[in-house]
């Protein structure tokens, strides 16, 4: 274990950062990382770790107690999870309301967590990513990735040029200046109308508040794209998707980190896959019949 605080007549730091290296490890994303070490919680080679700390694979770390299995990055298999929240569920691990989470519904992870890329809120529905690898993750949460997210907006209230003009030129928040890179009229029409539209952080309440500050109401949002990852139509409300290696070998291209070389899956790992492929087709198909008896 090593310090970053060196000085300049002394040899680079070795190791990783500790909190880059827990992230990876899939207990959460590197902020959660460094407070969780700032509250004493991790130990390295039996001693309190501090912020600032660099690891190495022999080095033995623990978080709360549990020792934490390191890997190589190019031995860790990345996964990557697209799920279809419906609306009613919120964004975190457990709720003292016993609301149902999105978490509910996603497969178990041997070994490791699965980390949620950004939230939405319990009354957005749409697209959300869950990841095994917390750079991952982080990167693709943070600003400086310059990341589009899609929305799917209905609002009620009327929606004319000059209104879309100032929500793309910039509206001052509470939290600072906030705009819409594109909108695109939809659906719709009169004080109903659906409009899809742009936005390039993930703020809280980001796109409700954007349209709120123009004296209209959302009155259904959706998210439909996160940077390249559209939801595939077979993936109904309630259901989850895995990416395939190509899918998320892209992703992290779009996140400005270097595209993994993910090992194969185990046949019992392939099994899974194909079953789950197959009841989302079965999903679909049941749909579709239901649609034409009608």
């Amino acid at each position: 274990m090593s310090k970053d605080n060196m000085t300049d007549d002394k040899p680079a730091p070795q190791g990783e950062k500790l909190q880059k290296v827990l992230a990876r490890a899939g207990l959460g994303s590197r902020r959660e990382m460094e407070k969780t070490i700032q509250q004493g919680k991790v130990a390295v080679n039996g001693q309190i770790a501090q912020l600032g700390d660099r690891v190495e694979l022999t080095d033995k770390i623990e978080v709360d107690g549990r020792r934490v299995k390191l890997e190589k990055p190019e031995q860790r298999r990345i996964r990557v999870l697209l799920y279809n929240k419906p609306e009613g569920e919120i964004c975190t691990r457990s709720d003292p309301e016993n609301r149902p989470t999105v978490y509910d519904r996603l497969p178990p992870i041997s070994g490791d967590r699965w980390i949620s890329v950004g939230r939405l809120d319990f009354n957005t529905s749409g697209l959300l990513l869950f990841t095994n690898e917390g750079e991952l993750a982080n990167r693709l949460m943070h600003p400086s990735s310059v990341i589009d997210r899609e929305y799917l907006a209905r609002i009620q209230g009327t929606v004319d040029n000059d209104m879309k003009q100032r929500l793309r030129d910039g509206v001052e928040l509470d939290d600072g200046v906030a705009k819409f890179t594109d909108i695109v009229d939809g659906a719709g029409e009169g004080r109903n109308q659906w409009f899809y539209c742009v936005v390039m952080e993930g703020r809280n309440r980001e796109v409700r508040r954007l349209w709120e500050s123009q004296g209209v109401t959302v009155s259904r949002l959706k998210r439909v794209r996160y940077g390249n990852i559209f939801i595939p139509s077979h993936v109904r409300v309630g259901q989850w998707l895995e990416l395939n290696d190509a899918e998320i070998k892209d992703l992290c291209i779009t996140a400005g980190i270097q595209a993994p070389t993910n090992r194969p899956l185990t046949r019992a790992q392939k099994e899974i896959r194909e079953r789950h492929q197959r009841k989302l087709r079965g999903s679909r198909q049941t749909s579709n019949n239901r649609k034409k008896s009608k």
